[in-house]
């Protein structure tokens, strides 16, 4: 494992390189903004369409205010309140930022996020000090929580700043922030830690009324069918299913003998599902099991929960539950 210090990121990133960045959410493939043949090793190490943008990581509101052209007050509310922290912005963005990085939309998205690590590095940077960084992962596949998931990824060829493991385990919020008629309309492309419920009291608290909405986008990363998938199949289940039972039905999904199953028994909390949820599939793709398997419960229902079943259902070879 390469692992390397900030200064020495720093360094690397200044010579068009990429490094691993640890982030409070998961950890991230990084490079400078400012030049296209670090931007085009994230693509080419992930293995990455050049359809899917690229959010871009910033030390302050200020580096924010200066990649976007239409600077909202409902940008300046929430990144205020929410930042450092797993929210990414949508925004209109200005003529600094490279088309590679937007996939060749209008639009950026942009946060800053909550480690002491990467806000250093960021800071050190000074005027360079933009890093567009997606997950450290082979596209479509389960994120890395940790430097050793990295590793695991890209052997040694991905220097890796080593942050610990991630606080929050999902990626970030990722909501745009629309006018019409008048009213103020933020909508939710891609759901996590900051809720329609929380981001509608933050603006609430500061004089702001906003509708908060879900929707879908493609100027959010993450928009695919499936994304975020492990190597061996996952299936949803009802919380009636039994495994004795109901052995028979999966094998039926998936068209071939099952014998060996991990079961993910989610936490009741969902902030500690969310820290797990990487983490668990990770552990059940060590080549001990052939399917991973995971009950969908009443309690699950709750908004605090839709980034943890976004990625399940992104992340599914099938389920057993009507409908889906």
């Amino acid at each position: 494992m390469k692992l390397v210090n900030v200064k020495e990121a720093e360094i690397i990133l200044g010579h068009s390189g990429v490094v691993a960045i640890p982030t409070e959410t998961v950890y991230g493939l990084g490079a400078l903004i400012f030049g296209r043949e670090g931007l085009e090793k994230i693509f080419s190490i992930k293995e990455r369409p050049f359809f899917d943008p690229l959010i871009v990581h910033v030390p302050s509101i200020e580096n924010a205010r200066l990649l976007s052209s239409n600077w909202t007050v409902v940008h300046e509310v929430l990144a205020y309140k929410a930042w450092p922290g797993p929210l990414t912005l949508i925004t209109e963005k200005s003529d600094i930022v490279n088309p590679l990085i937007t996939s060749g939309l209008n639009s950026v998205g942009v946060r800053c996020p909550d480690h002491p690590l990467v806000l250093e590095l960021l800071n050190n940077l000074g005027k360079m000090g933009f890093i567009a960084a997606p997950s450290a992962n082979k596209f479509g596949k389960t994120s890395p929580t940790t430097a050793q998931h990295v590793f695991d990824e890209f052997g040694g060829s991905v220097p890796i700043l080593d942050g610990g493991p991630c606080r929050v385990g999902i990626e970030s919020t990722v909501a745009g922030v629309k006018e019409r008629a008048g009213k103020w309309i933020v909508e939710i492309y891609r759901p996590g830690f900051y809720t329609a419920q929380k981001l509608k009291d933050i603006l609430k608290q500061e004089g702001l009324e906003a509708e908060v909405i879900y929707a879908e986008s493609p100027v959010a990363p993450g928009q695919l069918k499936h994304h975020y998938m492990p190597k061996i199949p996952l299936v949803i289940v009802p919380a009636t299913f039994q495994w004795e039972k109901d052995q028979g039905r999966i094998e039926e999904l998936m068209g071939c003998n099952v014998t060996r199953p991990a079961f993910w028994d989610q936490p009741e909390k969902s902030e500690i599902a969310s820290r797990e949820l990487y983490e668990s599939m990770r552990k059940f793709d060590s080549g001990e099991f052939d399917i991973i398997i995971t009950k969908k419960l009443a309690t699950h229902q709750s908004e605090d929960w839709m980034g943890i079943w976004n990625r399940l259902e992104k992340a599914k070879s099938g389920s057993l539950i009507k409908g889906r």
